[in-house]
Order: structure tokens, then C-alpha cells, then sequence
């Protein structure tokens, strides 16, 4: 099957490493034009100036800073306005880990900026522009823990359930317009925010790093963390026309992790 998103946009957040840096190279990869969004310029810059333009591909950068809501809403606004988009990845950094006694209501109003408030604000820029066409893909980036939330995640955990089930409402009112909403729901993957986690359990255990990432690939019925690599094709894939009649689902990449159905 040959998927092809030649002549398409992409704005990919959180694309200066790990997930979203695997997505963006492959939608690139598949002939859409990317623009990465993150904070950090030179690795912004770095990253395009390695990314295909053999099928005519035209890529840009954003340098963003989702936790500054008010400066990343005009950034967000001009940009859209300029480059309107056909394929809207919403990956998001995760708040910090924790337990549900280790946070107060200002941790929960935090995380539900970082997360809830920034992907609902960029995605309804796009909604626009993307009805005009006739066609759209939003694709959120999510975690396995919405199903099967983890004790030490309770941020992520709530926030991004929320996140799925306004998704999914989302997905009905934009079917009949050619846009299709989804989220992927992110398990074991060999990036700095799996590092960041297992740092942050170090310090509580006593575990070296190298034997929590052990335990987490033995905790994997495939018994191996994910590349991100293959994030990127789950990715291309919906957003091209392939997935046409896939909508408001939400899709485990975790080698069967989840138990549940």
C-alpha cells in the first residue's frame, strides 16, 4: 500500500525530538510538506533542514511555547492564517508525574492549560480552513493510561481523558465535512519523556534507570519498548486517504500492553 501526502500541510507539535520528531519525518517522508512546532529553534532548524523535499515539499518551523497560552495563541493564529493546515498532530508535552496527594488544584489547572486549553485553541484555528477543503485530519497524541490510568500520572491521566472524550464529540460534528478526528493512544517508547518518568520513579525506588527500562520492555507482551518509528507509520497513515473511514477512534500502539479490551 503506498500512502501518499503529496500537496497536504502538516503542523506537528512537540516535533524536536522523540514521538513527534518520528511523525513529522514520516509525514515528510510520505510527500506532505511539515511545519515542526516546539521551543527550541536550533533543533527545529536542524531537523528541517533534514527532512525531504524530493516530492516538492516545502517545510517550516514554529517556535512555540505552549505553557505562555496567551503568546502561543497569536503564534498560533498567524500561522494557521498563512499555512492553513490539512494534517494537525496535536502531541503535547506531559505534566509532570505524580500522585493524586502530591497535587493540588493548581497542579490540575496547569496541566488542564498545558494539555486540554492548547489542543482545543490550535485545533479549532484549523477546523476552519480544513472545512473550506473538504478535508482534514486531527490526530491526537494520547496514552494508554486513559484506558488504564497509572498511579504516578494523575495529571496526565485526567487531562488527556478529557481530551479523548471531547475528541470523540469532536469526530461527529466534522464527519460529514471530510475531517476525521482521532487519537492514538501511546504506549512504551524509547524517547526523553519514557527517560523523565523513569527518572522520576528512580528517585523513589531506588532502581537504576536501565533496570526500570527493563522492566517496563519485560512488562511488554511483545518484550520490547517501541520505536518511535513506528509511532510515525501509525501516524501516516490515518492521516492520509486510506483512513478515510476511520473516526473518532481511539488506537493502542503499545505491543499489547493494555488488558483491557
Amino acid at each position: 500500500m503506498n500512502i501518499s501526502l503529496v500537496g497536504k500541510h502538516a503542523l506537528v507539535g512537540g516535533s524536536s525530538r522523540g514521538i513527534g520528531r518520528a511523525i513529522a519525518e514520516e509525514l515528510a517522508a510520505c510527500g506532505a510538506s511539515v511545519t515542526l512546532m516546539a521551543r527550541n529553534r536550533e533543533k527545529l532548524m536542524e531537523i528541517v533542514s533534514k527532512l525531504p523535499t524530493n516530492q516538492g515539499q516545502k517545510h517550516e518551523y514554529l517556535v512555540a511555547d505552549i505553557t505562555h497560552f496567551g503568546t502561543f495563541k497569536n503564534i498560533i493564529q498567524a500561522h494557521i492564517k498563512e499555512f492553513p493546515v490539512d494534517i494537525l498532530v496535536n502531541n503535547t508535552p506531559g505534566p509532570a508525574p505524580g500522585f493524586v496527594l502530591e497535587k493540588n488544584e493548581d497542579d490540575f489547572a496547569e496541566a488542564f492549560d498545558l494539555l486540554f486549553k492548547t489542543i482545543c485553541h490550535i485545533t479549532l484555528e484549523a477546523v476552519p480552513y480544513m472545512r473550506k477543503k473538504g478535508f482534514g485530519r486531527i490526530i491526537n497524541v494520547t496514552s494508554v493510561t486513559v484506558k488504564e490510568p497509572k498511579p504516578e500520572l494523575v495529571l496526565s491521566n485526567s487531562i488527556r481523558s478529557a481530551i479523548v472524550s471531547w475528541a470523540k464529540s469532536l469526530s461527529q460534528e466534522l464527519a460529514s465535512d471530510g475531517i476525521t478526528v482521532n487519537n492514538i493512544l501511546t504506549g512504551y517508547f524509547d524517547t526523553e519523556r519514557l527517560d523523565e518518568v523513569n527518572n522520576k520513579k528512580s528517585e523513589r525506588s531506588g532502581k537504576s534507570i536501565e533496570d526500570l527500562k527493563k522492566e517496563m520492555a519485560e512488562s511488554v507482551p511483545m518484550g520490547r519498548i517501541g520505536d518511535p518509528k513506528e509511532f510515525g507509520y501509525l501516524c501516516a497513515f490515518l492521516a492520509s486517504d486510506k483512513a478515510a473511514y476511520i473516526n473518532g477512534a481511539s488506537i493502542p500502539i503499545d505491543g499489547g500492553i493494555l488488558r483491557s479490551v
